[in-house]
């Protein structure tokens, strides 16, 4: 496995865990935390023994403050991947799903890593904000495209805007986020939702997601319902397609194999 500097990365069977391991700087990320990464959600996706990945961030204070701006403000732009904030946030080609678990603040970026994500777990003490208009910055990593596409449009504009912080339990009545636990327990909670999509069938569920988001691109409904998406044949010519229906009728648990 590759070593990291700015990151673990951990694997527990078919699961990924991959932590912003920055504390001292509140995991805020620079141009090399970025192109690792690049390098873990690379590697998650191209390990047919990886199906699900978790996002968090290291210490109980911070996912993530976003950009690492004394880095910028002595170093200058710097270049990113072209999967963009986190490896993540320009990266749509990633068809296996991705919690994000967050103890403490998520701001700028790191909001837009959530927003990349497929399932928001939050701690009581998480605050989600895109603040970059307050530092003459604009919240290019897809939060200024993704926040509108998921709470109502003049909800999302209001936090644009402004850069308010909102909490965990607003963020929940928002929508964007899917659980609020207590302090300390967002892995634990993301590790539960990542147990119960490992009982899916994995091609079903890259099926599902591919087919959404690229639905969601589509000119009508219609348009979408009548589009085979790629990953929808794949589930569909595997030994899974036959797998499923037969432990049912057998009344056992199926063996997915991914294939």
């Amino acid at each position: 496995m590759t070593a990291y500097e700015f990151l673990t990365v951990e694997r527990d069977g078919k699961l990924t865990i991959i932590t912003i391991n920055r504390p001292a700087v509140y995991n805020a990320l620079h141009p090399p935390a970025h192109y690792e990464f690049d390098t873990a959600f690379n590697q998650f996706r191209d390990d047919p023994d990886q199906w699900v990945a978790i996002v968090t961030g290291a210490g109980d204070k911070a996912f993530s403050a976003g950009n690492d701006l004394n880095f910028q403000a002595e170093h200058g732009p710097q270049k990113r991947p072209a999967s963009g904030f986190a490896g993540l946030t320009h990266r749509f080609d990633l068809d296996k799903p991705v919690i994000a678990a967050f103890n403490g603040f998520a701001m700028g970026g790191g909001f837009e890593i959530a927003l990349a994500c497929d399932l928001i777990i939050a701690a009581q003490n998480a605050i989600f904000a895109l603040p970059e208009p307050r530092v003459g910055l604009a919240a290019l990593g897809g939060g200024l495209h993704r926040l509108p596409h998921m709470i109502p449009r003049k909800l999302a504009m209001g936090m644009i805007l402004t850069g308010r912080r909102v909490s965990a339990a607003e963020g929940k009545e928002l929508g964007f986020v899917n659980e609020v636990v207590g302090e300390g327990e967002a892995v634990t909670a993301a590790r539960r939702w990542a147990e119960s999509i490992l009982e899916c069938s994995p091609l079903s569920v890259r099926a599902s997601k591919q087919a959404v988001y690229r639905g969601l691109d589509s000119p009508s409904l219609e348009d979408a319902m009548r589009t085979t998406f790629p990953a929808v044949q794949t589930m569909r010519d595997s030994a899974d397609f036959i797998e499923g229906p037969k432990a049912f009728a057998q009344k056992r648990a199926p063996d997915w194999k991914g294939k």
